[in-house]
Formats: C-alpha cells, sequence, structure tokens
C-alpha cells in the first residue's frame, strides 16, 4: 500500500520506508540519530510518520511515535488524522491505541467532510466502528453533543455513517449503528439521490442483508425521496428484483424490533442476540413465501438451520411452548415460573407496531398471570442429571405444561397466530422475564 512516500532526503524516505513495512529497529535508530524526523512528512499527501503507522496497522511503531510525540491528531493534505486511516482500513488496534492516547473522534475531513466513524461504516469494518461508538459513550464530545447525535452524525453531503454502510453492503454496520440509535428514516442532503433513506441507498445497491435489517428497525418502505421515488421503485429501476420482491408495499409487513420498550433496551448481550435471532428468523419465513410468489429464492439455509425440526421433534410436551404449542420454550417468566418461547415473546412484544421515533407506552404482559414485563435475562439450563434426579424423586411435581395450560387458558386466543413465524436456530440458555404485579389484568388487544 503506497503512502506517497516521495520525500526530501534519503534519511526521511528510509524512515517512511521502515514505519511501512514494520521495521521497528531501523525506526529507532532513524530517530535516534535525528528526533525531529518524526515531525516531518511526505511530499504529496502530508502523511507523517503517525499516518503512515496508522494505515498500516504498525502497532509496535504507532506506540513508539505517541509515545513521542504525544500527539494524535495530525493532519495531512486532506486533513485526514491517524485515526481516520486506521477506521479506513480496518486497523483496530491502533484505533484503540489512537483512542487511547486521547484521538479526538469528532474531527473532519476535508474530502466529503467525514469523521472516523463515517470511514468505518463506509470500508465495514464493524470492529472499529464499535471501538469509536464505545470512546463515544466515555467521551467529552459525546457529553457535549450527546451520544445519539454523534451515531448520526453527517458529512458534507448530508450522509449519516447509516447511509454509508447502507449504500455500501455493510450488513454489520449497519446493525451496530441501529442498535446504537441510528435514525433509520433519515433523508440524505447531496450523496447519492437528494432525499435518500437508508432504505433507498440498500435498494440501490442491491444488498438484501441491508433491506432485512432496515425493515426489522422499522424502516419505511412508503417513504419517498425529492423525486417522489419509493425504495421498492429504486430497485427495480437497478434490477434488484429480489429486494424489490420484499421491499413491494403490497407485501406482507416484517416483525419488527421492539425498540421503543424500555426493558428491551436493557437487554443483556446473550438475551438480545436469542430474541434478534428469533425475529430475523420470523422474517425469513415471511420471505420465502413472498420471494416463492415472485419467483426468487433465498440462500441455501446455513448450518445452524439445518437441525431445527430434529430438535422440535424430539422435545417433549412439556418442552413446548403452551402458546403455539410449536417452538421450545426458552423464557421462562420469573416469580410465577410461567414459560414462552422466543416467538411468543416477541408477538407479545411487536403485538402493536412500535413507531421507531416515539417512545411506547403499552407494557407487555404475561399473557398466563397479566403482571407487567419489566426485564428479561438469559437463565441456565437445568442439567440433565438434575432432571432425572426430579423425574426419580417420590416427590411430586406439576409440569410447566400443566401449569401454563391451568392459569392462563384464557390468554391464548389473542396470540393463536405465533406458530407461523418460522423456527429459531436453539440457543443454549432460556430467557427469564421479571415481572412486576399489578393490582388488575392489563389486555393484549388493541
Amino acid at each position: 500500500m503506497g503512502q506517497g512516500l516521495s520525500c526530501k532526503t534519503g534519511e526521511e524516505q528510509g524512515l517512511f520506508s521502515a514505519i511501512q513495512i514494520g521495521d521497528l529497529e531501523t525506526v529507532e535508530e532513524v530517530l535516534k540519530r535525528d528526533s525531529t524526523l518524526i515531525h516531518h512528512s511526505t511530499v504529496y499527501d502530508r502523511n507523517s510518520p503517525l499516518h503512515i503507522a496508522a494505515a498500516n496497522g504498525q502497532i509496535e511503531i504507532l506506540s513508539l511515535l505517541l509515545d513521542r510525540s504525544g500527539k494524535p491528531d495530525l493532519l495531512n493534505r486532506h486533513k485526514q488524522t491517524p485515526l481516520m486511516l486506521a477506521a479506513m482500513h480496518g486497523k483496530i488496534l491502533c484505533v484503540e491505541k489512537l483512542i487511547e492516547n486521547g484521538a479526538n473522534i469528532l474531527m473532519f475531513d476535508s474530502v466529503n467532510g467525514r469523521t472516523c466513524l463515517h470511514y468505518a461504516a463506509y470500508y465495514g469494518h464493524s470492529d472499529c466502528l464499535q471501538a469509536i461508538l464505545s470512546a463515544a459513550r466515555t467521551s467529552q464530545v459525546a457529553a457535549s453533543w450527546g451520544y445519539s447525535r454523534f451515531v448520526n452524525i453527517r458529512d458534507g453531503k448530508g450522509a449519516t455513517p447509516l447511509h454509508l454502510a447502507s449504500r455500501q453492503k455493510r450488513p454489520e454496520c449497519v446493525h451496530i449503528l441501529l442498535d446504537n440509535g441510528a435514525l433509520v428514516c433519515a433523508s440524505t442532503g447531496g450523496y447519492g439521490f437528494p432525499g435518500s433513506t437508508p432504505l433507498h441507498l440498500a435498494a440501490r445497491g442491491g444488498s438484501l442483508d441491508c433491506i432485512r435489517e432496515l425493515l426489522a428497525w422499522g424502516a419505511d418502505r412508503l417513504q419517498r425521496d425529492t423525486s417522489g421515488r419509493i425504495p421498492y421503485t429504486v430497485a427495480l429501476r437497478h434490477h434488484h428484483g429480489a429486494c424489490a420482491a420484499l421491499l413491494n408495499p403490497s407485501s406482507a409487513e416484517p416483525l419488527v424490533w421492539p425498540s421503543p420498550l424500555k426493558f428491551i433496551s436493557e437487554l443483556n448481550h446473550e438475551a438480545k442476540a436469542l430474541l434478534e435471532r428469533a425475529l430475523m428468523e420470523a422474517n425469513r419465513e415471511r420471505e420465502k413465501t413472498i420471494l416463492k410468489e415472485s419467483m426468487y429464492s433465498l440462500p441455501s439455509p446455513s448450518r445452524s438451520d439445518s437441525g431445527v425440526d430434529d430438535n422440535v421433534s424430539e422435545a417433549s410436551d412439556t418442552d413446548l411452548c403452551c402458546i403455539c404449542f410449536d417452538q421450545v420454550c426458552t423464557i421462562e417468566v420469573q416469580t410465577c415460573g410461567h414459560q414462552m418461547c422466543a416467538q411468543c415473546t416477541l408477538a407479545l412484544c411487536c403485538h402493536n407496531k412500535p413507531n421507531p421515533t416515539t417512545a411506547c407506552l403499552s407494557v407487555p404482559v404475561c399473557p398466563f398471570c397479566r403482571s407487567n414485563i419489566i426485564k428479561l435475562v438469559v437463565a441456565k439450563v437445568k442439567p440433565e442429571n438434575d432432571i432425572d434426579r426430579d423425574l426419580n424423586s417420590s416427590k411430586p411435581r406439576k409440569s410447566w405444561r400443566s401449569r401454563n395450560l391451568s392459569e392462563g387458558s384464557s390468554s391464548f386466543k389473542g396470540l393463536s397466530a405465533v406458530g407461523s413465524f418460522g423456527r429459531m436456530a436453539r440457543g443454549s440458555g432460556r430467557i427469564v422475564a421479571e415481572n412486576e404485579w399489578i393490582d388488575k389484568p392489563l389486555s393484549l388487544e388493541t
């Protein structure tokens, strides 16, 4: 990778070349002979030694240079910082080291007016993106700007990091940004076609994975750009038939992640991953029908999907969800002990489709005892030897199935359609919902 290494002296040339290939010993020798060379830069791009080390991922040399110069925010000809170049090339160790040494995450370049967050999203380096977002939660920048404003920061053409990730087919970055508060329906200024949303840009790029993520987080299929086009029209124009089928306003609406609910935003990583997987599996079942009708097919199922039917067939009656009678129970309501599968939990949370721009005031309740669900956590699965001990015990034990049926049979009617959501790849844990009791039952009906 070239960094514009044409220099004024042979000593400079030797230093920059050594940095580029990671020759730490030569770098130390050159700087020992002339310590002022650390402040020199290449002729054309004006890249400093720090820029070259960051772009090439030379973490040891980067650490040495930071210790000697102490200035992480040097600018090259395009006003790019070493942090921007490290994010551009996906050098996560250099990104973390620069941030640790006080690099400013809110500096803009002079090419497109972009920050290091834009660079990480555009080039699809999800680890760098996550590191920058984590830094923003604790930095003075977030304190002055606000974290949400930083996540939705716009470049010189009005594009947020989510717009760039959607256009460049970066589904992992799209997911991370949405999970951190990126506005799913924000419009651009001059980037792409004026007024484009992330969904317009994903449709233009033809990325099914990005479209799935955006729809699952509440993207509006009917939102128009300044020329009056909806994402469906954009996908058709660029000959992305499968994308157009999912974006067709006449096709079924997908399940939407219930982000406005407080207990959803406070989920731990394991619980969130389990429910998100269930959501995406439910939407994939819907997609199969849509694409089949449109004569398009989905990619072959992954290994994690291959054994789902066998798992369900081997489950005993006491393991099946008493709402849909289809999926294995992975959710347990703490205190009362009622159990559900992940799909039925999502049906409770998505009973009223949440508006991503407003707070949802209706709190889901346990369908059996009607208590408010205020927290979801992953619980440990009971070891097999403990189960055998319970079965061999002389003490009578009431099954979960009988408890659920006897205590909540009147609650099943509103959720009878949940069994069609499709199957999810089973995890190793269960989810426990801690509840806050209320004086009288709440209705799930809208």
